[in-house]
C-alpha cells in the first residue's frame, strides 16, 4: 500500500511540475537508504519544498493542511498526547471536539501513528496535514526543549515519584553518561544555534531550573518541562564533562570551553560554571569559528563615519581606541579593520582574550593568565617579530595601556579597546589608570564609542507616527512637524519579535589640535565631547537618529 502511495506522491509531483523525474528516481533510491517517506526525502534533497509537499497532499488526497506558526493549543489537549509519542511520530494535537481529536501530521500516510494514537486515547481522529519543520517547533514551543527526552528518562526510572533531586545527585557520574542526558544537551545547544543565540544561562532556583538564551542582545526564556529540575545535576554535570571540568568541585567557579561541529560550521564554546545558593549556574558562549567576517562596508556606518575610519587605519602609526560595554561588538569592528588592511606588505599580529575569530595572515596570540601570557608580556615579545600593525584585546590596566602607547609611539599603527561609555570618556579612564597626558596627546588618533542596536525586520515593518514632543524626549532631538518612523509587528521569519539581526551606532572622535591642548591640560571628558561635536562629530544618539529615519532601528532601542 505504503509504494502505491510513494509511487502517486511522485507522480503528482511530476504532474504538477514540481519535480522532474530524475529527481523522483534520486528520491527513491535515497529514501531505501534512510527509510523515510519520500515526500521527506525529497524536501531534505532540496528538490522540493515542505510549503509544495504540503500542498499536494491537500489537492492530490483531500486532506486538509494547517500551518501551526498562529495556531494557539490549549494545554489540556496536550496533555492527552505524551511528548515521546508526539516526537516520535511527528504529529501535535490540535483540538478536540466532542470525541474527536485533530492531529497535525507530516506524514499523512503514517497509518500506523493515526491507528496507536487511537489505541492510546480511545479517540476519533481527524487527520491535518503540516510540514515536519513546523511540527518540530511547535513541539518544542509547546512541550519544551527535550521534554520527550525527560519523558523516556522517567518511564526508565520507575516514574516521577521515584525520581527526586537528591537521588539524581548521588548518581551524577552515571546520570551524566546516560545517554538521555547526552541527548538533551545536544538538543539544548542546537536550539540555541539554530536560534542564532550568543549565549546559554543555566540557572537554577529553589524549585525550579530557568534555561534563558540570548538573541540579538536580549534574554529570551525557553520553553521547558517543569521536571527538569530533577535532572539539573546530571545536566550541568554533562556539560562539565564536556567541558573538561571537574565534576566532583561544586564549590568553586571553573571555566572551560567545548569545541562542538553543526553541518560545516564548527562551534567554540566557552562555559563558565558559576556556584550559587541552589546549585552551579552555567553560561555558555557560542562563538562560531568559521563566521564569514564582516567587512567595514557591512558595520552600519555612515558615510563620513565610514571615510573616517578609512583614512585612519591606513595611517603607519598611532592608536585606535575602540570603546563600549562588553557585548557591543568591538571586537566585530577590530577585525573588519584588521581584514581591510591584511595584506603581504604588513605583519599583522594580535593578542586577543578570547580569540573570537581565525583571520588567515595574521598571526593571533590567546592570553594565557594561568602561565603569565598576560597582554603587557605578549605585547613585549611581539616587539621582537617586527610587526607593522599590532591589536592588543583590551586595555585593562596601567602597564597595558603605557606598553601599548609606546609601542605607538616608535612607529606603529596599534588598535585596541577599553570599556568607557563614550569616546571622551576613554581620554578620562587613561588618565585614571596613570597614563601621563603627553603620551595620551601624542599617540591616540581616534576614539570610537560603539552600541549595537536590534534591527527592524523587513518583512513585518510598518509605518508609525510620532510627535515631535516624543522624539525630543527619547532622543533630545527637535525635528519639524510629525514624523513617519518604522516598528516591526512581529511574523514567523522574526519569531514575532519585530526584529532580525543588529546593527551599530557610532561616536568618532577624531584628535586634532585643539583636544590635543585640552587633553594636556587634562580638561574634563564634558569638555572634549562639547568640542568634538563643534567640530563635527555626530553623538551615539545622533548616530541612532539617522538609523531610525532611514528604517534600520526604533526609537526604542
Amino acid at each position: 500500500m505504503k509504494k502505491k502511495q510513494r509511487l502517486r506522491l511522485g507522480e503528482s509531483l511530476i504532474k504538477e511540475g514540481l519535480i522532474t523525474q530524475r529527481h523522483l528516481e534520486k528520491g527513491l533510491n535515497e529514501q531505501k537508504k534512510t527509510g523515510e517517506y519520500l515526500g521527506r526525502t525529497l524536501v531534505k534533497l532540496g528538490l522540493l519544498s515542505e510549503k509544495n509537499l504540503v500542498a499536494i497532499f491537500s489537492k492530490e488526497w483531500g486532506i486538509p493542511s494547517i500551518s501551526l506558526k498562529n495556531v494557539s493549543i490549549d494545554t489540556e489537549i496536550l496533555s492527552k498526547v505524551p511528548a515521546k509519542f508526539a516526537s516520535h511520530y511527528n504529529l501535535i494535537p490540535i483540538s478536540l471536539e466532542g470525541d474527536v481529536l485533530s492531529v497535525a501530521v507530516s506524514d499523512p500516510f503514517n497509518l500506523q501513528a493515526v491507528d496507536d494514537l487511537k489505541l492510546l486515547l480511545g479517540n476519533e481522529i481527524n487527520v491535518f496535514v503540516a510540514g515536519e519543520d513546523d511540527i518540530n517547533e511547535a513541539i518544542t514551543r509547546y512541550y519544551g526543549i527535550g521534554a520527550e527526552t525527560l519523558e523516556k528518562i522517567i518511564d526508565e526510572s520507575g516514574g516521577m515519584e521515584k525520581i527526586k533531586p537528591e537521588i539524581v545527585t548521588d548518581n551524577i557520574e552515571d546520570m551524566s553518561e546516560d545517554a538521555s542526558i547526552i541527548k538533551f544537551v545536544n538538543q539544548l545547544l542546537l536550539e540555541a544555534y539554530h536560534d542564532k543565540a550568543t549565549d546559554i544561562h543555566i540557572e537554577p532556583y529553589e524549585r525550579d531550573l530557568r534555561i534563558r538564551y540570548r538573541v540579538d542582545g536580549i534574554l529570551y526564556e525557553t520553553n521547558i518541562p517543569p521536571t527538569i529540575k530533577h535532572f539539573q545535576s546530571a545536566i550541568i554535570s554533562r556539560i562539565k564533562i564536556l567541558a573538561g571540568l571537574n565534576i566532583a568541585e561544586r564549590r568553586l567557579p571553573q571555566d572551560g570551553r567545548i569545541k562542538v561541529r553543526v553541518g560545516e560550521n564548527e562551534l567554540d564554546l566557552r562555559v563558565s560554571i558559576l556556584p550559587t545558593a541552589y546549585g552551579e549556574s552555567v553560561n555558555i558562549r557560542l562563538l562560531s569559528t568559521s563566521m564569514v567576517l564582516m567587512g567595514l562596508e557591512h558595520l552600519g556606518l555612515s558615510e563620513v563615519n565610514f571615510k573616517i575610519l578609512q583614512r585612519m587605519i591606513e595611517k603607519p602609526h598611532g592608536i585606535i581606541l575602540v570603546t563600549g560595554p562588553t557585548g557591543s561588538g568591538k571586537t566585530t569592528s577590530l577585525y573588519a579593520c584588521l581584514s581591510r588592511i591584511n595584506n603581504a606588505k604588513r605583519k599583522i599580529i594580535t593578542i586577543e582574550d578570547p580569540i573570537e575569530y581565525m583571520i588567515r595572515g595574521i598571526s593571533q596570540i590567546q592570553v594565557y593568565p594561568k602561565i603569565d601570557l598576560t597582554f603587557a608580556r605578549g605585547l613585549r615579545t611581539m616587539l621582537r617579530h617586527d610587526p607593522d600593525v599590532m591589536m592588543v584585546g583590551e586595555i585593562r590596566d596601567f602597564e597595558t595601556a603605557e606598553i601599548t602607547i609606546r609601542v605607538s609611539l616608535t612607529g606603529h599603527l596599534v588598535f585596541s579597546t577599553l570599556h568607557t561609555n563614550d569616546a571622551a570618556g576613554a581620554v578620562t579612564r587613561l588618565l585614571d589608570m596613570g597614563i601621563e597626558p603627553y603620551l595620551i596627546a601624542s599617540s591616540v588618533e581616534c576614539i570610537i564609542a560603539q552600541r549595537l542596536v536590534r534591527v527592524i525586520c523587513q518583512e513585518c515593518k510598518e509605518e508609525v507616527e510620532v510627535t515631535p514632543q516624543v522624539i525630543t524626549d527619547f532622543l533630545g532631538v527637535k525635528p519639524k512637524g510629525k514624523t513617519i518612523i518604522y516598528e516591526g509587528k512581529g511574523c514567523e521569519k522574526c519569531k514575532f519579535r519585530g526584529y532580525r539581526g543588529r546593527t551599530a551606532i557610532y561616536e568618532f572622535l577624531v584628535m586634532n589640535d585643539t583636544i590635543r591642548d585640552m587633553v594636556l591640560k587634562k580638561e574634563p571628558a564634558n569638555n572634549i565631547k562639547k568640542q568634538a561635536i563643534a567640530k563635527g562629530m555626530k553623538t551615539l544618539r545622533q548616530d541612532g537618529w539617522e538609523k531610525i529615519q532611514k528604517c534600520i532601528t526604533t526609537i526604542e532601542e
